[in-house]
């Protein structure tokens, strides 16, 4: 299928109230802008460098969102790109962006990464410590935070995966107000099961690419 073909079937697969991030990663110009041109605005980078190089490119009008993990020393090539940053895992991280975002009259709007995954590699604010994260986040001039991000284990146990997407949603609805309304959880292989559990941002690649 064509990647048009894709965003199509899943249009009619993802409510209207969720948002689509097409993750680009290692995806050529030319593919994303195939499905911009079909009307897909918001992309999805893992690697700071590349989003840079992307948005340097691409019509301004594109929304790049950094989804992978963030180094501190990556910080200064998305600050002037990005419109979201789904990583946030820690406050050094926030002080980084928060220092070259005040250097551009910018401010950043950001995601907390839950930690629910069972792997050890997987990043994120352990769940413990969530609700200070966010107070402490409030210091920063510069930083919106606007909702959570999560990441579920990697496995075919479809119970696993509710279980770790229910458990952040319940966080999310504890928490959510006027600022935080957005909840980043689901990918190709478990996205359906993240709209489930009230998801309203998913981020999706091999399924509209490939």
């Amino acid at each position: 299928m064509s990647i048009s073909e894709n965003i199509t079937r899943l249009q009619k697969l993802i409510p209207n109230n969720v948002t689509l991030v097409a993750v680009s990663k290692k995806q050529s110009i030319s593919s994303i802008h195939e499905a911009y041109v079909y009307g897909q605005k918001i992309f999805g980078e893992n690697n700071a460098i590349e989003l840079a190089k992307k948005a340097e490119t691409m019509p301004d009008d594109i929304k790049w969102h950094m989804i992978g993990h963030l180094q501190r020393n990556k910080v200064k090539y998305i600050i002037k790109y990005v419109d979201l940053i789904h990583s946030i895992d820690s406050i050094k991280l926030l002080e980084e962006i928060n220092k070259r975002a005040v250097k551009i009259n910018k401010v950043i709007k950001c995601l907390v990464q839950v930690k629910i995954a069972r792997e050890s590699n997987k990043f994120g604010v352990d769940k413990n410590e969530i609700y200070e994260f966010i107070a402490d986040s409030k210091k920063f001039t510069n930083i919106k935070i606007i909702g959570l991000m999560g990441m579920a284990t990697n496995t075919d146990d479809i119970t696993i995966i509710n279980s770790e997407f229910s458990f952040l949603s319940n966080i999310f609805e504890t928490i959510k107000n006027n600022d935080i309304k957005i909840l980043s959880m689901g990918m190709s292989n478990d996205f359906i099961h993240a709209i489930k559990n009230n998801a309203n941002m998913v981020r999706i690649g091999s399924s509209i690419f490939n």
